[in-house]
């Protein structure tokens, strides 16, 4: 069979296979987990420069952006869980409370099935095989659904899986809503979804049908707090950065800024500074500025910008998809909520998502705080801080995916932290062991020897001072 003809593989066909394959047994050996592995790394590298012309294509990202973001990362979590497989499978000993000695207990790891990864269009491929490498490593079988989104990432990839997974343990599968949804319609032994909140609660429910557990990576808006004045210029940088990147649609880029009302017009003069550093003074001339995905997003992004105070960018171009690297500045809003679905204006009630930037004042770290709690969990909440106390109260008091300080967006390409959300920005993690122990079953295994026969003490018929014993043993733990 050919790689052409297994790329239109229909759907029942496809994810048969990938159960098929699983149910036989081999993937579950190290040695069939480190070759898969392996192959997953030669199916990036060796056609590097076909995904950078392909994510050109789909998001106008540059080659540098394209290894740096995409993948580069992919690559990094490979090798990071090819350096530490061995260690992940081996079986661990479990603890054995008193009451059950001299038994013997393991935590024996064994694989789920196969999974589901269903990707998104702004990162197309880190976040489709980034999954994908931890799915792998605890030897499951996985199919894969590209976003339609950025269809020349998503041909690619169908392209190149067969050639790669001849023998079916990586399955693709192309399209839109109805094939997402003819693919939810199927039992899978895990999902991973990455993208919105809506989609991703029509994901839980089709899984529910199925009892199938789920990761899901849902984003939100990412609230940065600014207050290092010394720091002012490299923090600028960091943030426009961390924001402006893939022209902002980034899951966890910061979404908005608080700081206090004497610091903005430094604050926004200094963001000014480093996008002119980063893109120069025409970004849209930068071969390094990334497009809006498509006119629907670019629709919605520009419409935020009516009314607002704009003091960066702002200009854009609907037939490019361009829209520059944009800073607002956002008044309080006494009596209403600065974030979420009441806000007073539309950029803060829902995630932005593209490269506009609101610096919005607060009276203190304290009120920051408050506004952070009074709204759905963050993805992720950035600190630019020099004093430990700053540091400790957003540590803290708030609750978010993760917590970086003096950066953003870093935290994603560290293969040995949990990436995940918390509440309504999602549930679950992966990356390096965090991968492992999403995708893989620690079984208990208990062995209790024959002899001595110290069950006989818990069991009928009860008297004397046996089952005064073992009450006692358990009480003990």
């Amino acid at each position: 069979m050919t790689a052409s003809t297994l790329t239109r593989r229909p759907i029942p066909e496809t994810v048969a296979a990938a159960r098929s394959l699983f149910d036989s047994g081999a993937t579950s050996s190290a040695a069939a987990r480190t070759r898969r592995l392996h192959a997953l790394r030669r199916l990036i590298t060796e056609n590097e420069s076909a995904f950078e012309q392909a994510l050109a294509a789909d998001l106008r990202k540059s080659p540098d952006e394209a290894r740096l973001t995409e993948t580069g990362v992919v690559v990094g979590e490979i090798n990071h869980a090819l350096r530490h497989l061995r260690r992940w499978a081996r079986p661990k000993r479990g603890p054995v409370p008193t009451a059950l000695l001299p038994g013997r207990a393991q935590l024996v790891p064994e694989p789920l099935g196969v999974v589901l990864v269903i990707a998104p269009w702004n990162y197309p491929v880190q976040l489709l095989l980034n999954p994908l490498v931890g799915v792998l490593a605890a030897g499951n079988t996985a199919v894969l659904k590209p976003s339609e989104l950025a269809p020349a990432t998503s041909a690619l990839v169908a392209r190149l899986v067969p050639r790669y997974f001849p023998d079916g343990a990586v399955g693709v599968v192309e399209g839109g809503v109805p094939e997402t949804t003819e693919l939810l319609a199927r039992r899978f032994d895990h999902i991973v979804f990455t993208g919105s909140g809506t989609v991703g609660r029509i994901v839980m429910r089709a899984a529910a049908e199925h009892l199938t557990p789920v990761t899901l990576e849902l984003g939100g808006k990412s609230p940065v707090w600014f207050d290092d004045d010394a720091g002012l210029r490299t923090a600028a940088r960091r943030l426009a950065w961390a924001k402006f990147t893939n022209a902002g649609q980034t899951c966890v880029a910061p979404d908005y800024v608080m700081t206090t009302p004497d610091r903005v017009p430094a604050l926004v003069d200094a963001l000014g500074t480093a996008i002119e550093e980063m893109w120069g003074a025409d970004p849209r001339t930068s071969p390094d500025y990334g497009r809006i995905v498509d006119e629907r997003q670019f629709d919605r992004l520009v419409g935020y910008l009516d009314g607002l105070d704009v003091r960066v960018g702002g200009t854009h171009d609907r037939g490019d998809r361009y829209l520059a690297p944009t800073v607002v500045t956002l008044p309080g809003t006494a009596g209403r909520p600065l974030i979420g679905p009441d806000a007073a204006v539309s950029v803060l009630r829902e995630e932005i998502f593209g490269p506009i930037l609101p610096i919005v004042p607060v009276a203190s770290a304290e009120e920051a705080v408050t506004v952070i709690n009074g709204w759905d969990k963050p993805l992720a909440l950035y600190v630019f801080s020099s004093s430990p106390r700053t540091r400790r109260l957003f540590e803290r008091n708030t609750s978010s995916g993760a917590v970086v300080h003096n950066a953003a967006l870093v935290h994603v390409a560290a293969a040995g932290l949990p990436f995940g959300g918390v509440g309504s920005s999602g549930m679950g993690a992966y990356h390096g062991t965090y991968s492992w122990r999403s995708f893989s079953h620690e079984k208990p295994v208990l062995r209790m020897p024959l002899r001595p026969d110290t069950l006989r003490l818990a069991q009928p018929p009860f008297g004397g001072y046996g089952p005064r014993i073992v009450q006692r043993l358990m009480r003990r733990g």
